[in-house]
């Protein structure tokens, strides 16, 4: 293998379709394929081969990189590539799958003779596209020569976890880390609101807390998404923060953790889905705050 694997993208959305762009801009040969093939389209224009089976996509490919919605799904479209994968190729599973999902992932790999990475980023549309996700990954130290090229094309860093992808280490400090996001964002909805409710102008509590330890730039990103009315493009949907946001609680649950912040992040979520929010930035949880009718615009 070249010091520019050849790389297979299976799951061309939001996040999987600017890794591919920035893989081929790092000058790999790039085969992408998506469930829906018009999703994975542009990228040809990128320089991307588009594959019409998953077993297409992975065929002479040396990284396969999967960023699918998750775990179940990952493991479905690996069935239907595993006729054409290659013997001793690294599969980078970047999906954000849960603990659960994990073995059964690295099961697949064992019987086929994959290399497992556990390897989830932090990051959303905008990082992505920059290049600047940040890499959570696990996997054999001596393996690792084969994915370093596809991390640093598609991060700004790669943090390694632990050895074995198995164990699922990277995925459990993802979910940690997710946890935080999804409490901030349901914060940053319910300060706003709260706000609207009582006649405050949100501009007076961010100079109250303005260059101390309350604030931070995670709230002015997704206050500005809310008050300016910029919820699409989206850059996280609602709709695969409630996915992960359930991860959390499931995971807490499993191991004797009352997780109460993330099972009210979740139904919050939830909410926002239903008032038809669900392919909007996951900051419109805001909308939760308001009654069936969507309450009053920011």
């Amino acid at each position: 293998m070249t010091d520019t694997p050849t790389v297979s993208v299976l799951g061309t959305g939001i996040m999987g379709a600017a890794m591919a762009r920035n893989l081929v801009r790092a000058g790999h040969t790039v085969r992408v394929w998506n469930r829906t093939r018009a999703k994975a389209e542009p990228l040809a224009a990128d320089g991307a081969h588009v594959a019409g089976t998953p077993a297409e996509a992975v065929d002479g490919a040396d990284v396969v990189l999967t960023m699918l919605y998750d775990g179940p799904a990952a493991l479905d479209v690996m069935r239907e590539a595993a006729p054409a994968l290659r013997s001793g190729a690294a599969w980078a599973q970047s999906t954000t799958a849960g603990l659960e999902a994990i073995g059964d992932l690295a099961a697949f790999a064992r019987e086929h003779d994959l290399v497992f990475f556990d390897a989830p980023v932090l990051g959303t549309r905008q990082p992505a596209e920059a290049g600047q996700l940040l890499v959570l990954a696990a996997g054999p130290a001596e393996h690792r020569a084969a994915v370093t090229p596809v991390f640093d094309a598609v991060g700004a860093r790669t943090v390694w976890t632990g050895e074995d992808g198995a164990a699922g280490s990277a995925t459990r400090l993802k979910l940690v880390a997710n946890s935080w996001v999804i409490a901030a964002t349901a914060a940053v909805g319910e300060v706003l609101a709260l706000a609207q409710a009582l006649d405050v102008d949100p501009r007076n509590f961010f100079d109250a807390i303005g260059g101390g330890p309350l604030d931070m730039g995670y709230l002015h990103a997704k206050s500005a998404l809310i008050l300016e009315d910029r919820l699409t493009p989206p850059q996280f949907t609602v709709a695969t923060a409630v996915k992960d946001a359930r991860l959390i609680v499931r995971a807490g649950e499993e191991h004797g953790v009352r997780l109460d912040v993330a099972a009210a992040g979740a139904e919050r979520l939830e909410r926002a889905a239903a008032l038809g929010h669900a392919d909007e930035d996951m900051a419109a949880a805001y909308f939760a705050s308001f009654g069936p009718a969507g309450g009053p615009s920011a």
